[in-house]
């Protein structure tokens, strides 16, 4: 989160990036300043820290507990309601950062206490694996589901070439939904081998040192990742937009709008997506399945992990390219292949 220059008052703590410290001179900073500490949290994990704070506190007021700062007894028992209500384990941790983020931007760093609702969010897992419940994950979207939603839409509409744009990017690029919402008209390079694309930042690269994913040609012309693009440019061009977000809002009415997508519109379109073209599982369908997929089609070509990582911007160690490969591996490795069962 942002840094400990901006405690977050009582009074206003729901909201992590709006507040001041003491009035004493040494402590105080300028609205400038506060911008960019505030700016360079990324703005989902802002908005998610700031709904679990608003539940705490909510809940510490109806339980008659002191939100801040709070006991390590408060934190088990806010985490054993949440387990009541069956929240996912992931929802809890998170839930848990927030709250251990407020106390350390209010000077109360390592509180509260969270021995005892770690164990309880243990229990909490061990329940729910008990009772058959696991955690669901958005299906990658491979080749196959990919091209039936790109075939899902209209190339003959503003919408339809879009949304090629969006599908495409996101499986080549192995993009999170926020880089495409963030990608520009200007970052998108053609060359005689495909195209260059510049993230100019990203979760994994904080400060901003930016990344240009190179895109070769491809070989169907309808997911082409060249005429994907160049298609939807030249309509761009036709309206005299040459510059701005990529990604815009187009209304129901077909009409191009000024502003760029958001990463949770870039969401609910590959939802939308994924039920046009009528996918087992629709529902389950998240635009990070399009970053899954990437890395899922390339380990099915032996393209060795350190690559991947590299094109999608994962550290070689993260634990979540190597388990899209290890997905892969487990079938085309497994040792009962071959067997004659």
């Amino acid at each position: 989160m942002s840094s400990d220059l901006v405690p977050a008052a009582p009074e206003t703590a729901s909201k992590l990036d709006a507040v001041l410290g003491p009035a004493a001179p040494d402590n105080r900073i300028s609205d400038a300043t506060r911008d960019r500490i505030t700016r360079s949290v990324p703005e989902n994990t802002r908005a998610a820290y700031e709904r679990q704070w608003a539940a705490f506190t909510s809940w510490c007021q109806a339980a008659g507990r002191g939100p801040l700062p709070a006991t390590a007894e408060t934190l088990a028992e806010y985490v054993n309601h949440l387990a009541d209500l069956d929240r996912a384990p992931s929802t809890i941790e998170q839930a848990i950062a927030a709250i251990r983020t407020v106390h350390r931007h209010n000077g109360h760093p390592g509180q509260p206490d969270t021995a005892a609702a770690l164990s309880v969010l243990k229990a909490h897992r061990q329940d729910r694996a008990q009772a058959g419940k696991r955690k669901r994950k958005a299906p990658p979207v491979t080749l196959a589901p990919l091209r039936a939603m790109i075939d899902a839409t209209d190339p003959a509409t503003l919408a339809g070439l879009r949304d090629r744009v969006l599908l495409v990017l996101g499986f080549a690029m192995m993009a999170r939904r926020s880089e495409l919402a963030s990608l520009q008209i200007p970052d998108v390079t053609f060359t005689e081998d495909g195209l260059v694309v510049l993230v100019r930042s990203s979760k994994t690269d904080q400060n901003a040192a930016g990344a240009e994913i190179t895109i070769p040609r491809g070989s169907h012309p309808d997911s082409d990742p060249v005429r994907v693009v160049r298609a939807w440019l030249d309509a761009l061009a036709e309206l005299g937009v040459t510059d701005g977000p990529l990604l815009r809002h187009i209304n129901r009415g077909g009409r191009l709008q000024g502003g760029s997508m958001s990463g949770r519109a870039v969401n609910e379109r590959v939802k939308a997506l994924a039920k046009a073209a009528g996918l087992d599982g629709a529902e389950l369908y998240t635009a990070h399945g399009l970053r899954a997929g990437g890395p899922t089609e390339a380990a099915k070509k032996k393209v060795p992990v350190a690559f991947i990582a590299a094109h999608g911007r994962w550290s070689p160690l993260s634990p979540q390219v190597h388990e899209y490969v290890r997905a892969v591996d487990r079938w085309e490795d497994n040792p009962m292949r071959g067997i004659g069962l």
